[in-house]
């Protein structure tokens, strides 16, 4: 590692640890680190390193106290005393220096104007898009793509006005959540997926560190109470105050080839098709991904799938459950309105966001036969922001930190990081959902997800 870099990393170390101490009580660890992450990721490829971490200070301090109070000669002090090499505190060396000289003076003016300049010629080479402003209307248009089931979210009036408060006006189009990695993204300020793989995929993709999580939906299946009576006699449901699903049991009966019509005293649902959990389609959306990752572990005897042995040991199980059902549509909002709307004659049991049900119980559209069951085990589905651009950011740590916001969050069935918010709206709402989450499993790393997913989408072919 050259020295020039280590120098850097060592400021910047003492720099984090500064700007955390200094802003704790008003911004949590996680905004500042992500705004230094953010800041820091402006400056790759540039050649004056041993300048960057007085950059990346103000840009940081500018972020988190707009108005600061201090002169721009004592913000480039301050970031000198914290970085480190002969260069960088230059400045604090010469203030300290017993010759009180004309000479010193002008060295130090000479500093500081090289510091300036390098702050104007930087700053101003940074990939930074002016975001679009509505004339007249004091508001900043940020454009972004979200996964379908976030869409009543950001339609909600409450939700619209909170973020015209702070100058913002989100405008917001849905697609799958793996599909969003795929698509342009060229004129978008945020692309916000419904999962960290999803996510991840895309910071990769832009080489983008940042990422905001303001909210996250555990993995549920959504069924009537017909045929939650069938399943508990076949051993699958089990009933309680949160009913669960047992996958291993299920996973039993589709590799058995079992129809609804072969369980013992079906007179509620007695038709002739394999019985299977309905999905979206697992190449585009991200729900069905989360029930690959389900699957998977249990198909693995309760293993996180890891390694191509692993792949494909799981694989010609985990197919079956997808290349069953026929048409899948691309995101979760589609199977889900079917379930509201058609009844159980087509989807008898469907996988969803357990946000969608809390949301449509708070919507008066759940009818009473309707039940809603935990997997066993389940996955957390970690809705991710990725900002494109400085709009998108600021859209990023709104939903992070807004109380109102993440109030309305929990309304739309969301769990926050108030658990007592969410515990609430659920209870207000007769929604029987755990106040905690146990049996929670991680999913696969983004490598093996995809190698998953492209294996399931052969089997389709």
């Amino acid at each position: 590692m050259a020295v020039d870099t280590v120098r850097e990393e060592q400021a910047m170390r003492r720099l984090t640890d500064s700007l955390v101490e200094n802003y704790t009580e008003t911004h949590s660890a996680e905004q500042i680190h992500s705004a230094i992450g953010s800041a820091r990721q402006r400056f790759d490829g540039r050649p004056v390193r041993e300048f960057v971490p007085i950059l990346i200070e103000r840009i940081v301090r500018r972020e988190l106290e707009p108005e600061p109070a201090d002169t721009p000669a004592e913000r480039i002090d301050t970031a000198t005393a914290q970085a480190d090499g002969p260069r960088l505190d230059l400045v604090a060396r010469l203030r300290q220096s017993p010759l009180n000289s004309k000479r010193s003076v002008a060295l130090l003016g000479g500093a500081l104007a090289v510091v300036a300049l390098l702050v104007v010629a930087l700053v101003a080479r940074q990939p930074d898009p002016a975001p679009t402003a509505i004339p007249g209307s004091g508001l900043t248009i940020v454009r972004g793509v979200v996964g379908s089931e976030k869409m009543a979210f950001f339609e909600d009036p409450r939700v619209v006005q909170e973020l015209a408060e702070h100058g913002l006006k989100a405008e917001v189009e849905p697609a799958g959540s793996r599909q969003i990695a795929s698509i342009d993204l060229t004129n978008h300020s945020f692309a916000f997926p419904s999962s960290a793989p999803a996510a991840e995929r895309i910071q990769r993709a832009r080489n983008i560190a940042t990422k905001y999580t303001p909210f996250a939906s555990p993995m549920a299946i959504a069924t009537f109470r017909p045929i939650a009576d069938l399943l508990t006699a076949a051993g699958v449901v089990r009933p309680g105050p949160v009913p669960t699903f047992d996958v291993a049991r299920y996973l039993d009966l589709v590799s058995r080839n079992t129809e609804w019509a072969h369980l013992p005293g079906n007179t509620a649902y007695p038709v002739r098709k394999n019985i299977l959990v309905s999905t979206t389609d697992p190449r585009t959306s991200n729900s069905a991904a989360m029930y690959l990752a389900i699957a998977g572990f249990v198909a693995n005897d309760n293993a996180v799938v890891q390694g191509a042995e692993a792949e494909q040991r799981v694989l010609p199980i985990v197919s079956r459950l997808f290349t069953g059902q026929g048409y899948a549509e691309n995101s979760s909002a589609g199977p889900f309105q079917e379930y509201l709307t058609a009844g159980m004659g087509p989807t008898p049991l469907v996988m969803i966001y357990e946000a969608q049900f809390v949301e449509a119980a708070v919507q008066r559209q759940l009818k009473p036969d309707m039940v809603l069951t935990y997997p066993s085990p389940t996955v957390l589905s970690t809705h991710t922001l990725v900002p494109l651009d400085a709009s998108g950011d600021r859209l990023g740590r709104l939903l992070s930190t807004d109380a109102e916001l993440q109030r309305l969050a929990a309304e739309h069935g969301f769990r926050t990081g108030d658990a007592a918010q969410f515990a609430q709206v659920s209870a207000q709402h007769k929604v029987p959902a755990p106040a905690d989450l146990i049996d929670v499993v991680d999913p696969p790393t983004f490598e093996t997800m995809e190698h998953l997913l492209d294996g399931v989408t052969h089997s389709y072919n």
